[in-house]
């Protein structure tokens, strides 16, 4: 229904232009006839709340596919173009120690291909680089030099560093995988929500037309109080009694409209209608006949919700930072090697003639001989904080499990109050309809009638509220656990078709 309106409105667009189409947008009204299950359908697909949840989904997904990136070969061109220099350049005499100023006159280029792979298991990195130097002297005498390095392979390696690929090739997976539940999560937020905003509406259309039906009932029992009234045979406080209620009757149909359109405002806000739109729900005719069991949803829960993840990667941020401290303190080694070939000429071809081999290696070390305790206290105080998030994780999942057995004992509960309060709706309206027509026959006081109606109210209030929780805790329920219990399978969607 939506998606043909929506169509509809776009050709109307296209055939009249922009101006024609907003004018005729403002003044025609379009009916929608909804269901819940219609409204979750178009909230899922159109409201705002859905095209943020899609978009923070997106940026993980790339956020992801960047780290993937960072184990594949990267392929790199560097250059240094027009470095032109003309300065006066100190001198010193190596005997003398005399120093002259001497004018520096040249323009240099470079170039450099490279190709770069990181290691994640040591956290070290090799490249395969390829580079080319010219070097334009114009005083004291004009020279060019070629200095090419046709090949050269490079090797980095921390000895004792923390390896933040190494980390990473385990958090991030995580990572993305909580947001894929996350986004989940918020699609079934999203059911709640708009669940909630359905029967805040639903109510306040009931709350609206039983105001009118009550106004027309109490004005037709007030005129036949009045007949009464005159041959005797009803009291003055009766009377006046019913005309306070027509009055009551009359402002509650004021407040009832006022509150229907404020949780219609609400609705088609979320939904991402705007005011020409017209929608009519309907009340759900019966909530499905479903118990639910503690160890399946629970299981469900540890499985498949972003909980578990969480716990996790707060417990892996934990022992990162014990790693990380412990790298620091220490002894701290790199190791450095490369072997190339290099040649250099006054023209290109000669710079690449004959080459000669390149060698250099090196290893640089660190150690502190005094820091007072620094280093292992770090360590000790990351230590301290990691069993703290472990002893929190245990409070939360004892925490969680118990929460989500009230939850299930509760919705266990709403189904037979549903059912209940059904037949309690039905019974006070039989029994109003029978007031009603005692009242008018003299066998019934106003007092007795007001009851009846009081009931009869309350009772459909009732109704629509167990409804309303019995679908709000079924959708809190598949958001904590990501399962469609009564379709019997999990949530999902297709993340990469998202993505494309």
């Amino acid at each position: 229904m939506v998606k043909k309106i929506l169509i509809h409105l776009f050709v109307l667009a296209v055939l009249t232009g922009p101006l024609s189409f907003n004018r005729a947008f403002s003044q025609q009204k379009h009916q929608l006839t909804m269901t819940l299950e219609q409204v979750l359908e178009s909230a899922a697909q159109q409201s705002p709340n859905a095209l943020v949840a899609k978009h923070n989904f997106l940026a993980n997904y790339w956020q992801f596919r960047s780290y993937k990136a960072q184990f594949l070969p990267s392929l790199n061109l560097n250059a240094s173009l027009g470095q032109y220099d003309r300065s006066l350049r100190a001198l010193q005499n190596s005997q003398t120690g005399e120093i002259n100023y001497i004018t520096n006159n040249n323009l240099s280029n470079s170039l450099s291909l490279s190709v770069n792979q990181n290691i994640p298991l040591t956290g070290g990195k090799i490249s395969l680089v390829t580079n080319l130097y010219r070097l334009d002297q114009f005083s004291p005498f004009e020279s060019v030099t070629y200095n090419s390095k046709p090949i050269s392979l490079q090797y980095q390696q921390p000895l004792k560093a923390y390896n933040t690929l190494k980390w990473e090739k385990i958090t991030e997976p995580k990572n993305f995988e909580r947001a894929k539940r996350a986004y989940l999560e918020s699609m079934e937020e999203i059911n709640i929500q708009a669940t909630n905003l359905f029967f805040s509406v639903l109510s306040a259309q009931m709350s609206k037309e039983m105001a009118v039906k009550k106004y027309a009932s109490t004005e037709l029992s007030l005129k036949i109080a009045q007949e009464r009234f005159e041959i005797g045979s009803i009291s003055k406080n009766d009377l006046l009694q019913l005309r306070l209620g027509l009055y009551n009757a009359q402002l509650e149909i004021s407040d009832s409209e006022l509150s229907y359109d404020m949780s219609m405002l609400r609705l088609r806000s979320f939904l991402g209608f705007n005011e020409s739109v017209e929608i009519s729900l309907v009340m759900p005719d019966k909530v499905p006949d479903i118990q639910l069991n503690f160890n399946e949803v629970y299981s469900n829960a540890l499985e498949n919700s972003s909980n578990t993840i969480n716990n996790e990667l707060s417990l892996l941020s934990a022992q990162q930072a014990v790693a990380q401290a412990k790298s620091v303190n220490g002894l701290q080694a790199s190791l450095f090697a490369q072997f190339g070939l290099t040649q250099k000429g006054s023209d290109l071809s000669t710079a690449y003639k004959n080459p000669m081999d390149q060698e250099m290696i090196g290893l640089t070390l660190s150690l502190p001989i005094l820091d007072w305790g620094l280093g292992k206290g770090k360590i000790k105080v990351a230590s301290s904080r990691e069993e703290v998030v472990r002893t929190q994780i245990e409070q939360s999942i004892s925490q969680y499990r118990q929460d989500m057995l009230i939850k299930v004992l509760e919705f266990n509960k709403l189904n037979i109050k549903c059912t209940t309060s059904a037949q309690a709706d039905s019974i006070a309206r039989l029994r109003y309809e029978i007031a009603s027509e005692r009242f008018k026959n003299g066998t019934l006081s106003v007092l007795e009638l007001n009851s009846a109606q009081s009931d009869m109210d309350n009772s459909a209030s009732r109704y629509i509220s167990e409804v309303s929780r019995f679908w709000q805790n079924y959708y809190t329920l598949r958001k904590l656990s990501l399962y469609d219990y009564i379709n019997n399978r999990e949530i999902s969607v297709s993340f990469e078709e998202m993505a494309d």
